[in-house]
């Protein structure tokens, strides 16, 4: 199907008509071909938000509260076209764009009560007669960059709390999911969102560093909001650190899994093929390394390599827990993590080579730090298990690490759980649950190279308004000259 960008409201070609093409990952054939934008396009979309902004702002909270909320509304009818068009772009599975349908129309709604709880305070003032006031505004155009691998819920992630605090926004599309993407976008003008509040910018990969440089560089933009790689958020940072402006990222992870001495095997089994295994293990929060007490190894790597040697495996159209990784390239990548592992001392207990981009899910014991599988983010169905001394030592191999998003820990024991939680340096942690999770109210967000900032609830408010200081005061006070 052909797709257009929207630019105030409007269907528009790319400057030039220029297009490009986004094959489906498992049969090969034209999933979409879609408007390829450039400077020219970035422009015009932003110049778009910025002439919406005056309005929009000053938009009560109540008719913005509606908008989203018939928008949440829309957007869950819309499950069977969604699953349709996710699936050919990305090749995940009907279950995973269905969960992503649902969490999105939440995180709308979620943005929608949060429309009247922008708060800010009276600060106490030293000087008489003197009202002060700590107050929070919108900040004008705003761009959101979203990724594939969860493509509804991070795209709508992008644009929700900054739409509900007043903002008028830019999304770029994902190149691989530009369909899915504008289905978003069509959604919120079908809820009556106002033209140019909420503009789609979709290109080819190879125009990407023009598209995004424009974006973050023209004047007009206040704040960038990206998810995705750590490569790419660090060029995104860095330029928009030359025009200093302050940036959200939420980037890799490598998140671990650590299976105390006193777990319940079983469960951690569940929490961690879950975790794994969950669209192909493409979530910045998948399980990528489980690390045992080496006390019950054994027995949790029995137990867990025959559960991932159960997980059906195939073409997301057909009932599997497994469908397609997003390319062939990502496919490779697991494919050299899991080699060089080998070739290292490790085995491989479940799982192993597949078919093009079909792979099933893969287990690797016996790997150490010294491996690429150990620190590299695999992002695709394949988890290392690496063993370790005691409860002190799982922490620092959890904390042996660049990236630092989500974590896990389970222990029978709560409070000796706690405090391992408490040491393993991530901005999500959770007990006896599994690394991947996410709900449209909590604060979410990494350390160290998984990022800076926090999406969802009240938490957001901050990354979307600008926090001013503005007082009233007595016109003939005292001045010392």
């Amino acid at each position: 199907m052909d797709i257009s960008l929207i630019i105030a409201g409007r269907d528009e070609a790319a400057a030039g008509g220029a297009t490009f093409e986004r094959e489906d990952p498992v049969t090969g054939a034209v999933a979409t071909r879609a408007a390829s934008a450039r400077k020219a396009d970035v422009d015009r979309a932003v110049e778009a938000a910025a002439q919406a902004f005056p309005a929009w702002s000053r938009t009560g909270p109540t008719e913005r509260r509606l908008i989203l909320n018939r928008a949440a509304d829309l957007l869950e009818t819309k499950t069977a076209r969604f699953i349709e068009v996710a699936r050919a772009e990305t090749g995940a599975t009907s279950p995973w764009i269905g969960f992503n349908v649902m969490l999105g129309a939440r995180i709308l709604r979620e943005a929608a009560s949060m429309t009247t709880q922008i708060k800010g305070e009276v600060v106490p003032s030293d000087k008489p007669g003197t009202l002060s006031l700590a107050f929070r505004q919108p900040v004008g155009v705003l761009v959101g960059m979203a990724p594939w691998n969860a493509p509804v819920i991070l795209a709508v992630r992008a644009f929700a709390m900054p739409l509900a605090c007043g903002n008028t926004v830019v999304l770029k599309a994902s190149e691989t999911c530009p369909h899915t993407h504008r289905m978003i976008v069509e959604t919120l003008h079908e809820a009556g969102l106002p033209a140019g509040v909420l503009n789609l910018v979709t290109h080819a990969a190879a125009d990407a560093p023009e598209v995004v440089e424009a974006l973050v560089a023209h004047p007009r933009v206040k704040r960038i909001n990206f998810t995705g790689s750590t490569r790419v958020g660090r060029i995104i940072a860095m330029e928009a650190a030359k025009h200093l402006k302050p940036v959200l990222l939420e980037l890799g992870g490598k998140a671990p899994l650590v299976v105390l001495d006193d777990a319940d095997l079983e469960a951690a089994v569940n929490a961690a093929a879950f975790g794994a295994f969950l669209n192909q293990g493409q979530i910045c929060m998948s399980t990528e390394r489980i690390i045992v007490d080496e006390r019950v190894a054994d027995r949790f790597v029995e137990l867990f390599a025959a559960k991932a040697a159960t997980l059906p495996f195939g073409d997301p159209r057909e009932p599997v827990v497994l469908g397609a990784v997003v390319s062939r390239r990502a496919a490779e990548a697991v494919g050299e993590l899991v080699e060089d592992a080998v070739r290292a001392g490790a085995r491989v207990v479940a799982g192993g080579e597949g078919a093009g981009t079909i792979l099933p899910a893969t287990v690797v014991d016996g790997v150490t730090p010294q491996m690429r599988l150990f620190r590299e983010e695999s992002f695709g169905p394949v988890v290392c298990v690496v063993r370790a001394r005691d409860a002190d030592h799982a922490v620092e191999l959890a904390n042996d690490t660049e990236y630092g998003l989500s974590a896990a820990v389970f222990g029978r024991d709560v409070s000796r759980a706690m405090e391992v939680a408490r040491r393993i340096e991530s901005g999500i942690c959770h007990i006896n649950g599994p690394t991947v999770g996410d709900e449209a109210q909590m604060p979410f967000g990494g350390t160290k190279a998984s990022g800076y900032g926090r999406f969802g609830g009240t938490a957001a408010i901050a990354e979307f308004t600008e926090l001013r200081w503005i007082t009233v005061e007595d016109p003939n006070q005292h001045y010392p000259f």
